[in-house]
C-alpha cells in the first residue's frame, strides 16, 4: 500500500488533505504536536468527515496513523518510506518542520535507489512548497542538496476549503463544506505524476493561486469587516444584509477585472465562480465566525494582500475600486479583542492619526486617490 505523510493533523489536514489521500489509497500517517490529537488517532485508526450543505457526504477515513512531532526518530523513519509528504501546518511552521524532512531525506538517499519523493506545501499563502523547499535546503550539505535536486520534488500548489473551527474539541471528526480546490503546478514534481483524487494540475498556478486569494480571501476579509462593523457574529448571516452582499460583489468584481485582464480568464466564467463565492458564505451549517475570518488585520491589509492590491490593480486598470474601499475602511475599525494584529493596528491609528496610520498599515499614500476615498469613508463611519 502505498504511504504518505501528512504534518497538521488539525482540521484541513484531517478534513481535507488527508481525506483526499485516503481516498486515493494511501496509507496516511499524521504527524503532529498535539499530543491530545495523536493519541486519540493511533486509538480510533480514523475518523468521519461530514460535508454540510447541499449534495454533503459523509465520509470514513479508516486505517491512519498518527506520530508525535516530538519523536524525531519516528518521524524521520515514516519519512524515509514514504511515497509522498504534504503539510497544512501554517506558512509560519514551515521552518519548524524543515530539519525532519530534511534528516527523512538524508536517511532515504543512503539507499542506492531512493526513488522519487514529492512534498506539497498545503499552506494558505504563494509557492509555500518553495519556501518550505528554501528551509530544507539550508538544513542538507552540498551532496544531499544535490541528491534532493534529482529525486526531491516540491510542486507549489493552491488549496481551498472552509473548514471553520469545530464545535468540540472531543471528537477526532470534521465537518466541512462541500466545495474543495486543489490545484498543484504539473511541472514541479518529480518522477510519476501521483494520482490523487481531488487534486488538479496546471501549467500556470499563479493564475489560480491569485485567483483564489484575490477572489475567496477578499470577499472572506470583506464581508468580515463590513459584518464587524454592523454586530454580525457570523459570515452566513452578515452575506445576507443587502447591503454587505451588495459591497462585497462589487468588491470582487472590481478585483476580477485584473484577474481576467492578467491571467485570461473568461469573464463570464469569473462571474460565476464569484457566485459560488457568495453561494459558500452563505452556508449556515458551517457557523464561521466574524473573528475568526477577520483576524489579523494588520497582515490583511498590508499593501501585497487581498484587499489593497486588487484595489491598486483595479484602479491601474481603470476602475475606481469604491466596494474594495469600503471594504479596507471597514477593517481599519477591526478590533476584535485577543486579537495580537487587530490591537496592533489600532495602536498604529491611534499614535499616528488615520492619515499616516493609512500609509504605515497599507501604504497608500493618504494624499492619492484611493487613499483619499479610503479616509473619507472611514470618517463617515465614525460620526
Amino acid at each position: 500500500m502505498k504511504k504518505a505523510v501528512h504534518f497538521g493533523a488539525g482540521n484541513i489536514g484531517r478534513g481535507f488533505i488527508g481525506l483526499l489521500l485516503n481516498l486515493s489509497g494511501y496509507e496516511v500517517t499524521f504527524i503532529d504536536v498535539d499530543d491530545r490529537i495523536v493519541t486519540g488517532l493511533n486509538k480510533a485508526k480514523g475518523y468521519r468527515v461530514i460535508e454540510v450543505g447541499e449534495g454533503g457526504r459523509e465520509y470514513t477515513v479508516s486505517g491512519v496513523k498518527a506520530v508525535n512531532g516530538k519523536d524525531i526518530p519516528n518521524a524521520v523513519q515514516k519519512i524515509s518510506k514514504a511515497d509522498i509528504v504534504t503539510t497544512a501546518v501554517g506558512p509560519g511552521a514551515l521552518r519548524a518542520i524543515a530539519p525532519v524532512i530534511a534528516e527523512g531525506l538524508v536517511r532515504r538517499f543512503k539507499a542506492e535507489d531512493p526513488g522519487y519523493l514529492n512534498i506539497i506545501a498545503c499552506e494558505n499563502t504563494v509557492k509555500a512548497s518553495s519556501l518550505l523547499k528554501d528551509y530544507v535546503y539550508e538544513e542538507l550539505d552540498k551532496r544531499n542538496r544535490e541528491k534532493a535536486d534529482m529525486y526531491a520534488g516540491f510542486p507549489d500548489a493552491v488549496v481551498d476549503r472552509i473548514i471553520p473551527p469545530q464545535e468540540t474539541e472531543e471528537t477526532l471528526d470534521v465537518k466541512v463544506e462541500t466545495f474543495k480546490e486543489w490545484i498543484a503546478d504539473r511541472n514541479l514534481f518529480k518522477g510519476e505524476i501521483p494520482e490523487i483524487k481531488g487534486m488538479e494540475l496546471t501549467d500556470n498556478l499563479t493564475a489560480f493561486v491569485e485567483r483564489k486569494i484575490f477572489t475567496l480571501n477578499t470577499g472572506h476579509a470583506g464581508t468580515a469587516y463590513m459584518a464587524y462593523c454592523k454586530g454580525h457574529r457570523y459570515i452566513h448571516e452578515a452575506i445576507e444584509d443587502k447591503e454587505i452582499y451588495d459591497t462585497v460583489k462589487g468588491a470582487l468584481l472590481e478585483s476580477g477585472i485584473s484577474l481576467i485582464e492578467l491571467y485570461n480568464f473568461s469573464a463570464q466564467d469569473h462571474k460565476e465562480y464569484i457566485e459560488r463565492i457568495l453561494r459558500r458564505f452563505k452556508n449556515p451549517e458551517l457557523m464561521d465566525s466574524v473573528v475568526r475570518v477577520g483576524r489579523d488585520p494588520l497582515r490583511k491589509l498590508g499593501p501585497e494582500d487581498r484587499l489593497v492590491k486588487p484595489a491598486e490593480r483595479a484602479l491601474k486598470y481603470g476602475v475606481f475600486p469604491e466596494n474594495l474601499c469600503r471594504c479596507i475602511a471597514a477593517g481599519l475599525f477591526f478590533d476584535a479583542e485577543g486579537d495580537e494584529g487587530a490591537r496592533k493596528m489600532q495602536a498604529i491609528i491611534k499614535e499616528k492619526g488615520i492619515e499616516k496610520g493609512l500609509e504605515d498599515i497599507t501604504g497608500l499614500e493618504p494624499s492619492e486617490p484611493l487613499g483619499q476615498r479610503i479616509i473619507s469613508i472611514y470618517r463617515g463611519l465614525t460620526l
